[in-house]
């Protein structure tokens, strides 16, 4: 046995369920739906109850606990109906969970220790068809059990975990990584774990698969999958950048030196006030954080309109003339907008260049505006134009995330915040302090790893 295959042995012993596992999820699902088909004959309602996801197809690692049923109502049924229906059974199914919204309402809950998502969808024909987006799962598990055995459901199985070793495992917003059903596609279409690796290893992104052969339509994204139920799909369509690059970068090195490490990475630990105050005194850069209290929305929401915000900061600094090494964004019962400044205070002074003297009217229009005014210097002729050199509107970073925030683009929940004065902005000596809450993020940061 190679050294490759030993790790891949020892790794299959850790993500493979045990038979005790999969029978005690095969029971709690079987006992959720037959629940769910009881409520549905209770109501005199007609509808199917599916069980989808990747405790349906078997790809699923040891550990996870997670059952997904699906009950399935016509088509030509109202949609306010199938949300009060949805609902009606999915609550009778678990009589202590909870509400959530995805496009529509469904119920969430746990059984015998098992995370359960009730959701409510249409029985359409095709997933050409679709009256919601979930309509479209079902479909999902019907291609892939057709192409999933066992031997390939163990593969996709490493590849779940190496991808959640990597960080790129996920397909919300926070993560913007590879879904379930991406990965599983991935491996149908390179026939397992290993060649999987030694495909996106040579990737040159942009990349496209089409598994059916739809060709109806073109994606401007780095990595793109089209669903073989729904042509007009990108199934990568969340995946950033940054981690097809990461995929790439990991599996180039697992094929280098296999190890468990990339399945089991070390969890990072937290970094404390020392620490941080060390990294910035080494870097002699200026840290500066813009601190708030975290809006209350689901996080597919909340990390779109951090990330927006933090870009809307950047470009603000930047425009001001202030450089910007590295940012980004963390969240827990407070938010933070951290950028880092190789150049966070500027001369009191800029140049402000006006047209060349020769454009006639506007140049006079230029010098006229400025001749007079005691706050400038100038104007005098520099090359062929007119120049002035004036007061700088805000002279350090700190200042113009106190003063002029609120003029940069943001997401709309931060943009309330601002508005209302709801945040603080830290720098220097303020900074370190936030190890006690973002300690493990900062290591993160200050440590980068691929």
């Amino acid at each position: 046995m190679s050294d490759r295959d030993a790790v891949l042995s020892r790794v299959r012993e850790r993500v493979d369920p045990s038979p005790a596992e999969r029978e005690a999820l095969a029971a709690a699902a079987d006992e959720l739906a037959a629940r769910a088909r009881g409520a549905l004959d209770d109501l005199g309602v007609d509808g199917e109850v599916v069980q989808v996801g990747s405790t349906a197809r078997g790809t699923w690692v040891s550990g996870d606990r997670d059952i997904d049923l699906f009950v399935q109502f016509d088509p030509e049924l109202a949609r306010p109906e199938l949300e009060r229906l949805g609902l009606e059974v999915g609550h009778a199914v678990l009589p202590d969970g909870h509400e959530e919204y995805a496009e529509h309402p469904y119920v969430k809950g746990v059984f015998e220790g098992f995370d359960v998502d009730l959701v409510p969808c249409y029985a359409v024909e095709s997933a050409a068809e679709i009256q919601s987006a979930v309509d479209r799962t079902p479909f999902h598990t019907k291609y892939l059990e057709a192409r999933v055995d066992e031997a390939l459901a163990a593969d996709v199985r490493l590849l779940k975990q190496f991808l959640k070793g990597a960080g790129a495992y996920g397909s919300d917003l926070r993560t913007e990584g590879f879904s379930g059903y991406l990965t599983e596609l991935l491996c149908v279409e390179y026939g397992g774990f290993v060649a999987t690796l030694e495909a996106v290893a040579d990737w040159n992104p942009p990349v496209r698969f089409d598994p059916e052969g739809h060709g109806t339509r073109s994606f401007d994204d780095p990595l793109v999958v089209v669903d073989p139920t729904d042509a007009e799909r990108n199934v990568a369509a969340v995946v950033s950048a940054a981690n097809v690059a990461r995929f790439q970068h990991y599996a180039r090195a697992f094929l280098d030196d296999a190890d468990e490490e990339y399945f089991f990475p070390e969890p990072v630990g937290p970094a404390g006030e020392a620490e941080v105050r060390a990294w910035l005194a080494e870097r002699g850069t200026t840290a500066l954080a813009v601190r708030f209290e975290t809006p209350d929305l689901v996080e597919d929401q909340l990390y779109p309109q951090l990330e927006r915000s933090r870009d809307g900061l950047v470009r603000g600094l930047e425009g001001h003339g202030f450089d910007v090494l590295r940012s980004a964004v963390w969240a827990n019962a407070e938010s933070v907008l951290f950028v880092e400044l190789s150049v966070a205070e500027l001369p009191a002074v800029e140049r402000h260049d006006g047209p060349p003297v020769a454009v006639g009217e506007h140049a006079r229009g230029f010098y006229e505006q400025y001749a007079d005014d005691p706050a400038v210097f100038g104007p005098f002729i520099d090359g062929d134009r007119y120049v002035v050199e004036r007061e700088r509107e805000v002279a350090t970073a700190v200042e113009f995330a106190e003063k002029r925030l609120g003029s940069v683009a943001l997401g709309a929940h931060v943009a309330s915040i601002v508005d209302a004065g709801d945040y603080e902005v830290l720098a220097g000596e303020e900074v370190p302090p936030l190890a006690g809450d973002f300690g493990v993020e900062l290591r993160a940061y200050f440590e980068p790893e691929p």
